[in-house]
């Protein structure tokens, strides 16, 4: 996909965000979440990822249940990590009920004091924080699994992008 073409499509999600991404955005947005600064829709060539704070090189993903067991979001992730990127993942469900713990989870993240790999109960693997600097180990692996599965990278990334942009 040409870059004129995500970024148009990242501005067209904009527009379309789910509940839970538009409450998230407003505990984001103008800096309020202690000074850093965020983007929504944010385009990282070939993706397209709900939150980021470029300064700290971290993304946040909101998940609906269509990504459970999403062996694509785990890729994706993997994906992210190598070019530089942290991810950390949330439920939706856990921003509309348990919005102050999500708040200081990403804080958490922003000031260092969450650096590690960290595992949570039903993401895949309990994957849910990614930090950038996973072990080679992990990153040969994760990226073996795409050649395993005959998609190879270019095909990864084709098919990583956010599922609502193939439901429109």
């Amino acid at each position: 996909m040409k870059r004129s073409a995500i970024i148009a499509r990242a501005r067209t999600l904009r527009r379309k965000e789910t509940d839970a991404e538009l409450l998230l955005w407003t505990e984001l947005a103008n800096r309020r979440l202690n000074g850093f600064k965020f983007v929504r829709q944010f385009p990282v060539p070939p993706f397209i990822v709900d939150f980021a704070c470029r300064s700290k090189r971290l993304i946040i993903e909101l998940d609906g249940a269509q990504h459970a067991q999403s062996q694509r979001d785990l890729k994706r992730t993997g994906l992210l990590n190598v070019s530089g990127w942290s991810v950390l993942r949330f439920w939706n469900d856990e921003v509309f009920k348990e919005r102050n713990a999500v708040l200081e989870t990403i804080l958490a993240v922003l000031e260092g004091r969450l650096r590690h790999r960290s595992d949570g109960d039903g993401w895949i693997d309990g994957l849910r924080f990614a930090p950038a600097r996973l072990s080679h180990a992990s990153l040969r692996a994760g990226l073996s699994s795409l050649s395993e599965e005959g998609e190879g990278l270019a095909g990864g990334f084709e098919h990583g992008l956010h599922d609502r942009e193939r439901c429109g």
